[in-house]
């Protein structure tokens, strides 16, 4: 068979539409807006997020927000995500930072604690506290960041001599529980400056560390790196 009957034949792959890739980019946009907008609603109304206030900031029509998401649940899993990809940008490259160990830790708690004070109500979606929410899109974040936490906490334990992989799985799932449950307790009632909760937070987690390195007979320098301590495997 030639190449150009080949290529003419039933089996040929058709040339992209450069109108359907031009709809395609449009759509991706305008549920990108309708996101940000829903973003903006949530800040303001909290829990009273409702789709007409949605529609509203974005400049749409309700129908609109439906054909991008089909209901509610779909937008809110949305935000969801869109919220856990930011926390994420802010809090990776401090929690992989290969520096002395408190500096990380305070970097860490500071940028997720910032991120919630600088999110309004977005705290509500990590808590599946709105009405019709699921929670597929926020465990898997949350498993995402306690798994990160978890690797290094086993890669400064492996360094140190030590092996408890039990102890770290249940260590990396405590201290995100712990700081989450903390800033969100803080948003509410605000009785300190942001900086005094993440140093409070800070030391109690550097006493973990601390304390757990005594248990076996080490006494770390908590700023100075590990020897031989790494980023994420």
């Amino acid at each position: 068979m030639s190449p150009d009957r080949h290529a003419n034949g039933p089996g040929a792959e058709r040339p992209a539409d450069g109108r359907s890739t031009r709809w395609d980019a449009h759509r991706a946009r305008r549920r990108e807006q309708v996101v940000d907008a829903a973003l903006l609603v949530l800040g303001r109304e909290g829990r009273d997020l409702g789709l007409d206030q949605v529609a509203l900031e974005a400049g749409v029509t309700k129908p609109v927000i439906y054909r991008h998401f089909g209901d509610r649940a779909a937008l809110l899993d949305a935000m969801a995500e869109r919220a856990t990809n930011l926390l994420m940008e802010r809090l990776m490259p401090a929690l992989y930072d290969d520096g002395a160990i408190r500096p990380r830790i305070r970097a860490s708690v500071g940028a997720f604690v910032g991120f919630l004070d600088d999110s309004p109500n977005v705290h509500l979606l990590f808590r599946r506290r709105l009405p019709g929410q699921g929670g597929d899109v926020v465990d898997a974040g949350r498993e995402f960041v306690s798994g990160a936490l978890t690797g290094l906490l086993a890669d400064y334990l492996g360094s140190l001599g030590f092996e408890e992989p039990e102890l770290v799985q249940v260590w990396g799932q405590s201290l995100v529980g712990a700081v989450q449950a903390t800033a969100e307790w803080w948003l509410v009632h605000r009785t300190m400056k942001r900086d005094v909760v993440t140093e409070h937070l800070t030391v109690l987690i550097w006493a973990q560390i601390d304390g757990i390195a005594r248990q076996h007979g080490l006494v770390l320098d908590p700023d100075a790196p590990l020897p031989t301590a790494s980023g994420p495997k």
